[in-house]
């Protein structure tokens, strides 16, 4: 017997996941996969590796149909053919749409040039903004959306403010979109991760940086994608009262 309402059961449902395929949004597929979640997964580049998972997913859940869509995301028009696509798969339609789309850059602003900051600006604000935009044209009713950013949004730091600024952008967007959809019952929230335990992070940060993040961190380590993607599970789930918010989950690293 589950005693998940209809509007809170995600078996049978088809989840649109961009990066899908590696780091969180990988253990983000293959949890939602365990509620019975169809997938839809976005990846960039690296196709062996998107196949090989698509058919671990196969093989751990049989009943689970996964596609996989490879494109580069940087354009509208992109994402307007990612959701046609992820419709064209399958037939009845998506019913949540999970942004992991980003790029960090660590560096003081008087050293950034214009080809960084578009850059950034791009992946981080751009995608996301049409991410929300198309998956709000194109979600069934009860859909929801969930857009990853960054804990670092409650941050008063150097060296990152182009990470942050372009960021920033998405929880506004969240907000006002939570309000537009409402009469179609989609739910628009954000997860802002603490600093991460995935290659992400350690391209940018020093072995003094990471001491300290974890020194701020509960049980003194760094976030862990096991620690993130219940919270995005619960959002597509039970979390149905929940919209328009962004959910900081940083292990006490900040606080908004």
């Amino acid at each position: 017997m589950s005693f998940l309402s209809q509007n809170q059961s995600v078996e049978g449902q088809t989840a649109l996941i961009t990066g899908g395929t590696k780091n969180l949004g990988a253990h983000t597929a293959a949890e939602l996969a365990k509620y019975g979640a169809n997938l839809f997964l976005h990846y960039h580049s690296n196709k062996e590796e998107a196949e090989k998972f698509q058919a671990q997913i196969k093989s751990e859940f049989p009943k689970v149909k996964v596609e996989l869509y490879q494109g580069n995301l940087a354009n509208a028009d992109d994402l307007a053919k990612l959701f046609e696509a992820g419709k064209k798969a399958f037939p009845s339609g998506i019913d949540i749409a999970i942004n992991n789309v980003g790029k960090v850059l660590k560096k003081p602003i008087t050293k950034i040039s214009e080809e960084e900051f578009d850059d950034l600006n791009t992946l981080n604000n751009k995608v996301a903004f049409f991410f929300i935009k198309e998956a709000g044209k194109n979600l069934n009713q009860n859909g929801r959306i969930v857009s990853l950013v960054t804990s670092l949004l409650a941050a008063y730091t150097p060296f990152y403010g182009l990470y942050q600024g372009t960021k920033a952008g998405v929880e506004y967007y969240v907000k006002a979109a939570s309000k537009e959809l409402a009469e179609k019952r989609i739910t628009v929230n954000a997860v802002a991760p603490g600093p991460m335990d995935t290659p992400f992070l350690y391209g940018q940060e020093t072995d003094d940086d990471i001491k300290y993040f974890k020194s701020v961190g509960l049980d003194g380590r760094l976030t862990k994608v096991e620690d993130i993607v219940p919270i995005v599970r619960f959002l597509a789930t039970e979390g149905t009262w929940i919209t328009g918010q962004t959910i900081y989950a940083s292990g006490g690293f900040t606080a908004h």
